[in-house]
């Protein structure tokens, strides 16, 4: 496969349901793919310190995320025998149950789907610099640690 552009992957606020549904349906045409898999990260009512989470606002140095995506989908199509993959992440205030993190993969086959898709999310997890503040009902708030 070619190398592709830097894409910018970020999205402003949560990503819509519409916004996904979208983007899938314009690879239903493609007769070659046998597969496709979908993962979205949704924002969770976490309990911290008896305060429950009601949004995280999600910030990036966006020049830098944009390439850590980047270097994370080159490596993974060369790694898996993948048609097509989208990354779309939130930046800016995502409230609880919204979507924050959209990964979608397509490949002739299913195993590969799956092996690429958790590949990916374990990757940008690690490598991307996004940071999240978890904001709570009373207007406090902490920076997210990952686990």
């Amino acid at each position: 496969m070619e190398k592709s552009k830097i894409k910018n992957v970020f999205v402003a606020g949560a990503i819509s349901p519409d916004f996904i549904a979208n983007s899938i349906a314009k690879h239903q045409s493609r007769t070659a793919i046998g597969a496709h898999d979908i993962f979205l990260g949704q924002v969770r009512a976490d309990l911290i310190d008896g305060q429950e989470v009601a949004a995280i606002e999600y910030t990036a140095y966006e020049e830098m995320a944009n390439l850590k995506f980047h270097e994370i989908r080159e490596a993974t199509f060369a790694k898996f025998n993948l048609s097509c993959m989208h990354i779309y992440h939130s930046l800016g205030r995502v409230n609880v149950g919204e979507i924050c993190l959209f990964v979608f993969v397509s490949s002739p086959h299913r195993k590969e789907v799956f092996d690429a898709l958790h590949h990916v999310v374990e990757e940008i997890k690690k490598q991307v610099p996004i940071f999240g503040k978890e904001l709570f009902e009373d207007d406090s708030y902490q920076w997210k640690v990952n686990k």
